[in-house]
Order: structure tokens, then sequence, then C-alpha cells
């Protein structure tokens, strides 16, 4: 089985070795490491997005990457190094062939988006995150220029088992409903005869936490949460009685996961996940033994009706069609975590 390697870190992380693994079906479409990859990355700024624009700068030294970012839920300081261009604009408003020309770019990840999930103006977040979403496409079509997008686990909505690709989509909040609707519209355009092998691609994440999401305050991971209260001295607060279980990918997993969509000849949706199902009593015990800490967990009530008791990605699709397989378990992936943050300077922590 071909792979590549890369060697990539964020600032101040320790290197790390990651492998792209591509199966014989999903041969590679990706350019030579010392091409001009013309690529165009929106939500650059924002959690994953960083981290996959930091993964191409490292792998391709010559790419060519533009950021749209609105910095509503991004930071310029996960662009640290950054050498390309940024477009600071709202890509739901924005017509983007006024500033950018479709034949400047190879590729396109589609990551500009609301991702607070507890924004309840049904209007507002389907108006984001649906017209950005369809105005990208529009660029995009004439030259049919591959796109592979942010989907979520959360279109599968409160379902407690583990999920497959093919399984009904039933959104608990608006958030999963409008991912919902950029995959019915992806699906809309490749039904169209002249723009069947149009390559649209969706990676449905589910928990992902790591490196650059620490602007995200509030809607931050759950396990950089308890990071948090627990390098205070306080005790971890989760809801009763912490056996809610949680499918966690660390980002470079989830990163991974985003380019084997690009590189892969297949289409359709794809899961993105650890492919295990593991509880926050468990993650709070990881978060002790990398912390050196005993701190027992605090169980309060849930106030949350949509709050998944259980969420579990069947990886069987993703591996075979495009070589995807985690790196990380929820240990190596929290100390791996832990060891990042500790070297951060005094208040890039939070």
């Amino acid at each position: 089985m071909p792979a590549v390697q890369s060697g990539w870190q964020g600032a101040g992380a320790r290197p790390c070795r990651m492998t792209l693994r591509l199966s014989f079906s999903a041969p590679m479409t990706l350019p030579a490491k010392q091409a001009i990859w013309r690529v165009l990355v929106t939500g650059g700024a924002g959690f994953i997005g960083s981290r996959l624009v930091q993964r191409i700068g490292l792998e391709w030294p010559n790419a060519d990457v533009t950021v749209i970012d609105d910095f509503r839920s991004g930071s310029f300081k996960n662009l640290e190094g950054f050498q390309g261009e940024v477009v600071a604009a709202d890509l739901a408003q924005l017509r983007l062939e006024d500033v950018l020309q479709a034949k400047d770019f190879d590729a396109i990840f589609h990551l500009a988006s609301i991702t607070d999930t507890r924004e309840m103006d049904q209007r507002k977040m389907c108006w984001d995150n649906i017209e950005s979403f369809r105005r990208l496409l529009e660029f995009a079509r004439p030259r049919l220029i591959p796109v592979t997008y942010a989907s979520s686990a959360a279109t599968y909505g409160i379902d407690a088992r583990v999920n497959n690709e093919t399984d009904p989509r039933k959104p608990a909040n608006v958030y999963g409903f409008s991912k919902v609707q950029l995959e019915n519209l992806a699906a809309k355009y490749l039904r169209q005869s002249d723009l069947a092998g149009w390559k649209l691609n969706a990676v449905r994440y589910f928990n992902v936490y790591g490196p650059h999401e620490q602007h995200k305050g509030a809607m931050a991971s759950m396990i950089y949460q308890l990071y948090l209260q627990m390098k205070q001295g306080k005790r971890p607060r989760v809801f009763k009685n912490g056996e809610h279980k949680r499918d966690f990918v660390h980002v470079d997993d989830a990163v991974q996961c985003t380019m084997l969509a690009m590189a892969s000849s297949k289409q359709g949706v794809f899961n993105t996940g650890s492919g295990e199902a593991r509880t926050f009593n468990e993650v709070i015990a990881a978060l002790n033994k990398a912390l050196g800490t005993k701190l027992e967990p605090e169980y309060i009530d849930n106030p949350y009706a949509f709050f998944q008791p259980f969420t579990q990605a069947d990886l069987a699709r993703s591996n075979r069609e495009l070589g995807y397989e985690p790196q990380h378990n929820l240990e190596s992936g929290i100390s791996s975590y832990v060891t990042w943050l500790e070297q951060q300077p005094q208040g890039k922590q939070s």
C-alpha cells in the first residue's frame, strides 16, 4: 500500500510523523511535493481549517494557498507563519468572482461555517452555511474544481448507535440541519449530466479536538474545557454520570481524512472519526494521567434536550475507499494534545 510521509508541527509543537495511507482503489491525485499546488481554503483561520493550511504548507512548500475567513470563529494566531493570501470576508455575501479567479485554483477545501451548535437563529445558521456553499459551488462549477467540504456527525441526530454513511439523517438542531442541506445541494449538482464527474466530497466530522481550537471559547472541545478546569486545580464538571460516549477524533486525523477525500477518485460522504466511542470519565482519566493529577469528576445535570448520548463513526467506508486509518486513540491523542498545550506560552492556552 503506497504511503506519503509528512513531518509537520504547529507553533511550539514537537514534530510528529503522519502517514497518508492510500488504498489501490483510491489513486493519489494530489500533485508532486515540489509542484505549485493552488489551493483555496475557506474557514482557513479556524480550528480544522488552519491545521489543514499548515499541513499543506509543510508538505507542499511551493503551494499557493488562499484563505477566506471572516474571523467570526477564527483567529489570526492560527495562521502564524502563513505566507499565502487572506481574503477577510463573509463568504455568504461575497461574490467570489470579484476578488478571485477560478482558473487560479486546483482544489478547494470548504470549512467555513457557523459552528456554534447552540445557535438557535434558524435563518442565520441556514443562510450562512448554505449560501456560502452555494456561492462556492457556482464559483468552482465552470472548471469543475474538486471540492472537499465539511459536514458533521450532527446530521445523524440523537441516534445512539454506530453510524455509517447510509443511515437516515435526523438532525436534532439547526446546525446539523444546515449540514444536511450542504450534502443535498452537492447531490443536486451531481445529478446534472454535465457535472456527473465533478468531485464533491463531504467529510462528516465527529468530535474533533486538538491544537488550534483555543480561540473557540465555549465551543472548544470538551477535552479542552476539562483540561482548563483541571489546570486550575478544579474538579472537572461533566453531565451525570460521566458515561455518555463520544467518538473523539484528534484534529490531525481529521485533517488526514480530509486530505484523503481530496486525493481519492471516489465520490461521496465519508465519516471522519476515531472509530471508538469513549466516555467522559475515560477522558478525565486520560487527562489526569497526562497532567499528573488525581482529580475526581463533579457530575451535574444536563440542560440540553438535543444532547447526544452516544456517537461513534463506522469507518468501514472511509477505510475501504480512502485508506483512512486514525493514528490516535483517546489516550495517545490526549497525551499529544496536553504536551502541545503545555509548550504554549502563557496566555496562548486559553
